[in-house]
């Protein structure tokens, strides 16, 4: 063993060692500065071996090894070759080897765009707000990079949280990119002027009021207007400042009925009557339909009341409310001037009928909630209705005392 052992240090065999994990340099990137590039696979990560005389190898670090890829030598299937070195040229090697040898990149064009920028808010505003309208500092933006990517990308998303908000929400919030399937896309690799984007989300406050109409001019000679005027829709709700609502009970809009003969229906445009207030339902144009009921002499107008309805069939454990403010309905009814002047109207009977109702709409079981129900009205036989009348009725379930 002695002798052995003087032999292997006279003799100073050659031996070899492995080193992972060696970074891999990439030199002369400046070819590519018009091109995105990415290394795939990891393989900017190589495993060294290194041959050498054994007195060589036992000094040997990780940190004696250089490993480059010279871009200028990127083949056609974007791969470069992998040259491995000792920093110091002096220590004498065998040879010096690398797994993988080559580095893999990922090359293709530079793209860029200008894109809208588009604005969304997650969570609600307090009760009896809503967001009016969305602003950022910047409509649209430019983008670059990976052509592959920029091509996907419809537009920038900006997203606010107003949970609970009554007055207006700002500040920076983060830039999304979006295809045009409104799906993320990674934008990892794209360049941008900022990563944040300024926006603003105004809050307004809002209130349910009616929509009621004046008529002005007179009807055709032998006919009149019953006082009775339909506004669809009868309410609207309106967005604005705590103190420009304060004084709004109401919308009263102006309906000529010059020369008309017929029941007239005209289109008013509500925006018209507003004042430092807007519609709260950015849907809804603005239009009510204002129908004016006019008459001629043997037709005539029944204005009944609650007390002329009778609710039948009502399923157990339920009971039916009016809402504040319905109570009355105004029946139209034609026939002889005889017939028509002998209807009384208290004598007039409409009834509720809750189960024929339900079966009308398949429904199995009430619920509650509100509901416009059909009236079914009895008349005499030489009279007949001119209109359906129809009772918006709350239906609420019957809580039971505590003992």
């Amino acid at each position: 063993m002695a002798i052995w052992f003087f032999v292997v240090i006279v003799s100073n065999p050659k031996d070899s060692v492995t080193f992972s994990g060696i970074p891999v340099n990439l030199i002369n990137t400046e070819l590519l500065e018009d091109k995105f590039y990415e290394v795939q696979n990891n393989t900017d990560r190589v495993r060294v071996t290194v041959e050498a005389p054994r007195n060589v190898i036992n000094q040997l670090r990780a940190s004696d090894i250089v490993a480059e890829a010279d871009v200028s030598r990127l083949t056609e299937v974007n791969t470069i070759a992998v040259s491995c070195s000792v920093m110091n040229d002096t220590i004498g090697i065998i040879s010096i080897t690398s797994s993988p040898d080559v580095v893999q990149l990922s090359v293709e064009e530079m793209a860029q765009k200008w894109v809208n920028v588009r604005h969304t808010t997650s969570g609600d505003v307090a009760e009896g707000y809503i967001v009016a309208n969305t602003t950022s500092d910047q409509t649209r933006v430019e983008i670059s990079g990976p052509q592959s990517v920029v091509e996907q990308i419809s537009y920038v998303g900006l997203d606010m949280d107003v949970t609970g908000a009554t007055e207006t929400v700002s500040g920076n919030v983060e830039i999304r990119f979006y295809d045009a399937e409104d799906q993320l896309v990674d934008g990892t690799d794209i360049i941008k002027n900022a990563d944040t984007m300024h926006m603003e989300v105004r809050v307004l406050a809002t209130k349910e009021v009616p929509v009621e109409a004046t008529l002005t001019g007179e009807p055709a000679e032998g006919y009149v207007a019953t006082g009775a005027v339909e506004c669809e829709p009868s309410t609207v709700v309106l967005a604005g400042t705590p103190s420009a609502l304060a004084d709004i009970n109401k919308v009263t809009v102006i309906m000529d009925i010059t020369g008309e003969s017929a029941d007239t229906q005209k289109v008013v445009n509500l925006k018209n009557y507003l004042n430092n207030v807007s519609l709260a339902d950015s849907s809804f144009n603005g239009r009510v339909n204002v129908t004016a009921h006019i008459e001629a002499e043997m037709e005539r107008t029944l204005v009944l009341s609650n007390s002329n309805i009778t609710v039948e069939n009502m399923p157990e454990g339920f009971e039916l409310q009016y809402p504040e403010g319905q109570n009355s309905y105004r029946l139209r009814i034609s026939g002889l001037n005889t017939a028509v002047s002998a209807v009384e109207q208290g004598a007039v009977r409409g009834t509720l009928d809750i189960g024929k109702w339900m079966r009308s709409r398949n429904m199995t079981e009430m619920r509650p909630g509100t509901y416009d129900i059909p009236i079914e009205f009895e008349i005499p036989e030489k009279v007949k209705m001119e209109n359906e009348v129809s009772a918006r009725v709350i239906i609420v379930e019957i809580e039971e005392e505590e003992e």
